[in-house]
């Protein structure tokens, strides 16, 4: 647990007018503010609290726009002034950190932090696995004032409306579409946004720019609802030139007709959907599209194995006949986030538009292997 400290301070302004409350500040006169209790504690499980506000004058408050946290009121008066601050719940590993801006007159604005501790989450990853990469997705600066985009030292994305061998409908952007933001890290998470726009739906899809031969790869995932989704995380060949000969190892998949069943899959020239011959494992995930959950795969050059929440639910054996048919797995692969709609498989029922926006969410995509 976490404590936050709601220090007192000082505030100094000249003269000025305040539009939300009467009272007012007289020229050169010298202000201060009181905030109290001075010491709060901002548990994970979310709650709400009150602060008292004691002021010479009217003040303003605003926050640092993250949603994690709301107020109860923007503006306060001269004297005590009451001010609810409700937390949700953090569902990520990391503490979260907000900034309040008060104000009093015209000119003058102090930051004050609220801290919330982080939350308890499992540890899955296998004894002997060391972490060699991550994206955390705390980046929250503005990019030309417009929410904050995965990096791009670490990812890139795939564009265009071509099906992408599926018969999928959507258009794949580059995180921003005109004033359209489909990927965006606000609150400690990645949210890959399903929306439509005027004829079009648009969506991401993410590749990391680095890629790996064996390890243990994860991601913890909260999935999106709606007849029509198909949300995945998933690996294919760094050098790829065919698919299915060059191999496919799908971590995660969902489609939104079949709610929270989980799928982890295995595609290559022996075994693949178009022939219906792909290995897959299955598991129901009851609180998949509400909740985190990790998922994740251990491949090594004996076997691919997938996991939710650290329980093995597939598992698929290296023959050890050399035969790249059955075994493409001995070469770099890279990872892929993505969000698609319709489609053979996403839309095999129909789709429902009342379902956009539809979102995915990552709090964070991590890799470990053997050192």
């Amino acid at each position: 647990m976490t404590c936050l400290w709601l220090m007192p301070f000082i505030l100094l302004a000249g003269c000025g007018n305040n539009n939300s409350v009467s009272e007012e500040p007289q020229g050169g006169e010298t202000l201060s503010m009181e905030v109290t209790p001075a010491n709060m504690q901002m548990s994970a499980a979310g709650e709400t609290f009150t602060i008292v506000v004691k002021a010479d004058a009217a003040w303003t408050v605003k926050t640092d726009g993250q949603s994690w946290y709301s107020l109860s009121g923007g503006s306060g008066h001269k004297g005590e002034t009451a001010l609810k601050i409700t937390a949700l719940k953090n569902a990520t590993d990391q503490e979260r950190t907000a900034v309040l801006s008060f104000a009093m007159g015209t000119d003058y604005k102090k930051e004050y932090t609220l801290k919330q501790a982080k939350g308890e989450i499992e540890n899955y990853v296998p004894e002997g696995y060391t972490l060699v990469w991550q994206d955390e997705f705390n980046d929250t600066r503005l990019t030309d004032g417009k929410p904050a985009l995965p990096k791009t030292s670490a990812w890139w994305y795939e564009t265009g409306n071509s099906g992408w061998g599926n018969h999928e409908i959507q258009n794949y952007v580059a995180g921003f579409s005109g004033t359209d933001t489909c990927s965006i890290v606000s609150d400690g998470t990645l949210k890959i946004i399903l929306q439509k726009r005027g004829n079009e739906v648009l969506s991401v899809r993410m590749n990391s720019i680095q890629s790996w031969k064996y390890g243990y790869f994860e991601a913890r995932l909260k999935l999106p609802k709606g007849k029509g989704t198909w949300p995945a995380f998933w690996m294919m060949p760094k050098n790829y030139t065919a698919w299915p000969d060059d191999g496919e190892i799908d971590i995660m998949e969902e489609v939104g007709y079949d709610p929270n069943v989980i799928l982890s899959t295995i595609h290559c020239k022996a075994y693949n959907h178009s022939i219906g011959t792909q290995k897959s494992g299955t598991m129901k995930v009851p609180t998949a599209q509400t909740e985190f959950h990790i998922y994740a795969v251990e491949w090594t050059e004996d076997f691919i194995k997938g996991y939710v929440d650290g329980k093995c639910y597939f598992t698929f054996n290296n023959d050890k006949k050399g035969n790249k048919d059955t075994w493409p797995f001995n070469a770099p692969f890279y990872l892929k986030l993505n969000l698609a709609w319709g489609g053979d498989w996403g839309g095999a029922q129909g789709i429902d538009e009342s379902a956009l926006p539809a979102t995915y969410e990552i709090d964070y995509v991590r890799v470990f292997q053997k050192i």
